[in-house]
C-alpha cells in the first residue's frame, strides 16, 4: 500500500513538473514571438516621433533599430542562460526557474511604457535574462524529474510549448486588431491597440510563479548532488566572467550598429566573441576545478559545451536571421492589410509545433546525428522556397510560411533531446545554459547582418534571408564533431 501511494505521488510529481515546464515554454514563446509582431509599429512610432524622415530613410532606420533589439534580446538570452543556469545548479531548479520566470514577465510588461528605441532594447536585453534562464532549467528538471524515460516524446513537448507561445501571440494580435474601434472608444489610442497592450501581456507569465514554488517538486536527482555537497562549489563571485562575457557582447553590437568599416567589424568581433566564451565558461570551469573533478572530465565537459553551442548556433542563426523576418516582411509587402503579420506569424507558429514533436521524434528513430543532418537539409530548401517563392501576401505565402516554420523549428524539440545527454547531473543547467544561449550571440551577430546584406545587395528581405540561411549548411558538417547518445542514459 505504501508503495502504491509513493508511486501516485511521484507520478503526480512528475506531471506537476512536466505542466509547469511546458507552461514556462509556452511563455517563453510568447517572449521571442512577441517582438515580431510589434517591432515595426512600435520602432515606426517612437523613430518618427524623433526623427524628421522621409519614408525610405525610415523604414531603414527601422530596420537598423530592429537589429540592434533582436540582437540585445538574444545576448540577454544567452547571459540569462548562463546566469541562471548556474543559480539551478547551485540552489536547484525550481527556485531558480521562478525567478527567471519572475525577471522576464516583470520587466516585459515595461515595454509598454516606452518612448524611445533605446528603451526598448533596454526592456528587452533585461526580459530575456529570465527568458535564456527558464529554457535550461525546464529542460533540466523534466529530464530529471521524469528519470531520462520518454526522451524523445518529452522533448517534443517542449519544442511544441515553446511555439505555442508564438501562435499565442499572433492570435491575441489578430484578436486585439479586430476591436481596434471598441478599444478606440474606451480611450486607447493606436499605438495602444498596435502594440503596447502586447508587450503589457507580457506579465502574464508571472502568475506561473506562484503554481511553481506551491506545487511544484524539485528533482531528487539535484537533491542527491546537494546532500553530496557539490553544489557548495558553485561560488558567486565566479559570475564576473559573466558580467565581462556581457560587456564584450555590447561591444560587438556596437561595432556592429556603427557605419565602418567590415575589416574593423570583423577585427573587433573576433576578439570579443572569444573574451565572451572565455567569460560564460569561467563559472562552470571554476566550479569543476574546485569540485575536485578529474581534468579528463573537466576537458570532455567543457568540450562538449562548446560543440552545444555550434549546434544551437546554426537553428538560432536561421532563425533570427532569416525566418524570423517574415512577419516583418509580411507587413511590408500587404502594408494595407495589418493582419498580416499576424497571420504569418500564426501559419509559422502552427506549422514550429509540428516541427517541435517531429524534430524530436526523428532523433529518437534515427539517431541523434544523422536526424540534425535531415533537418539541416529540410529547413535550407524550406527558406529559399519561402523567400523566393513570394512577391505577395496570398495562400501560398501562408502555406510556405508553415512549410518554413515547420522545418526550421524542429531543431526546438531535437535540442532538448540531445543537451541533456551531454552533461551529468552537477552541471547539466549550467551546460544546457551555455551551449544552448550562447548559440543566440552568434545569431544576434547574424540578425544584424540581414540589414546589412540587404543595403549591402539589395533585392529586400528576401535575397538577404535567403542568404543568410547558407548557415544550415555548417550544421551539416559540424554534427559529426559532436557524440551519438542515442539509446544511452543520461549521464548521472
Amino acid at each position: 500500500m505504501g508503495d502504491l501511494k509513493q508511486d501516485r505521488a511521484e507520478n503526480r510529481g512528475r506531471m506537476l513538473a512536466l505542466a509547469a515546464a511546458l507552461l514556462g515554454w509556452m511563455f517563453d514563446g510568447f517572449e521571442m514571438g512577441l517582438f515580431p509582431v510589434v517591432s515595426r509599429p512600435a520602432l515606426k512610432e517612437l523613430l518618427a516621433a524623433k526623427e524628421s524622415l522621409d519614408p525610405v530613410a525610415l523604414e531603414k532606420l527601422v530596420g537598423l533599430w530592429n537589429g540592434i533589439a533582436i540582437a540585445g534580446f538574444l545576448i540577454g538570452a544567452a547571459a540569462g542562460g548562463v546566469l541562471f543556469g548556474w543559480l539551478g545548479d547551485r540552489i536547484g531548479r525550481v527556485r531558480a526557474m521562478s525567478l527567471s520566470i519572475l525577471t522576464y514577465a516583470l520587466v516585459s510588461g515595461l515595454g509598454a511604457f516606452t518612448d524611445s528605441a533605446w528603451q526598448i532594447v533596454g526592456v528587452r536585453f533585461v526580459a530575456a535574462l529570465g527568458m535564456g534562464g527558464e529554457w535550461s532549467l525546464g529542460v533540466a528538471l523534466v529530464m530529471e524529474v521524469w528519470g531520462g524515460r520518454s526522451r524523445a516524446l518529452l522533448a517534443g513537448l517542449i519544442g511544441a510549448a515553446a511555439n505555442a507561445g508564438f501562435a499565442f501571440v499572433a492570435i491575441l494580435s489578430l484578436g486585439l486588431g479586430s476591436v481596434r474601434e471598441t478599444f478606440g472608444q474606451w480611450g486607447f489610442s493606436d499605438s495602444w491597440v498596435e502594440w503596447r497592450l502586447l508587450m503589457l501581456c507580457g506579465v502574464l507569465p508571472a502568475l506561473l510563479t506562484l503554481f511553481l514554488r506551491q506545487f511544484v517538486p524539485e528533482s531528487k536527482t539535484w537533491e542527491r548532488e546537494k546532500r553530496g555537497g557539490t553544489t557548495s562549489a558553485w561560488v558567486t563571485n565566479d559570475l564576473i566572467g559573466v558580467l565581462v562575457g556581457v560587456l564584450a557582447c555590447g561591444v560587438i553590437i556596437y561595432l556592429w550598429s556603427q557605419p565602418i568599416s567590415l575589416w574593423y567589424r570583423g577585427l573587433g568581433t573576433v576578439p570579443a566573441l572569444a573574451v565572451v566564451c572565455c567569460g560564460y565558461l569561467y563559472p562552470v570551469f571554476r566550479y569543476l576545478t574546485r569540485s575536485s573533478t578529474q581534468a579528463t572530465q573537466t576537458n570532455q565537459i567543457l568540450r562538449r559545451m562548446l560543440i552545444g553551442a555550434k549546434l544551437s548556433g546554426v537553428p538560432l542563426l536561421g532563425t533570427w536571421a532569416a525566418v524570423q523576418w517574415a512577419p516583418t516582411w509580411a507587413d511590408q509587402i500587404a502594408e494595407e492589410l495589418p493582419s498580416a503579420k499576424g497571420y504569418a506569424q500564426l501559419c509559422s507558429s502552427v506549422g514550429a509545433i509540428v516541427g517541435g514533436f517531429a524534430g524530436a521524434l526523428l532523433g529518437g528513430w534515427l539517431g541523434r546525428r544523422v536526424a540534425y543532418v535531415i533537418l539541416c537539409t529540410l529547413s535550407l530548401g524550406s527558406v529559399w522556397v519561402f523567400y523566393q517563392t513570394n512577391q505577395v501576401f496570398d495562400a501560398w505565402f501562408l502555406a510556405t510560411v508553415f512549410l518554413m516554420g515547420a522545418c526550421t523549428a524542429s531543431f526546438y524539440g531535437w535540442l532538448p533531446l540531445y543537451l541533456p545527454e551531454l552533461f551529468p547531473t552537477k552541471v547539466r543547467a549550467s551546460g544546457q545554459g551555455f551551449s544552448f544561449n550562447f548559440g543566440r550571440i552568434i545569431a544576434a551577430i547574424g540578425a544584424m547582418q540581414t540589414g546589412a546584406i540587404m543595403g549591402a545587395f539589395g533585392g529586400g528581405y528576401p535575397r538577404a534571408c535567403t542568404i543568410m540561411s547558407l548557415i544550415y549548411l555548417l550544421g551539416v558538417l559540424v554534427i559529426w564533431l559532436a557524440p551519438e547518445t542515442r539509446h544511452q542514459p543520461l549521464p548521472e
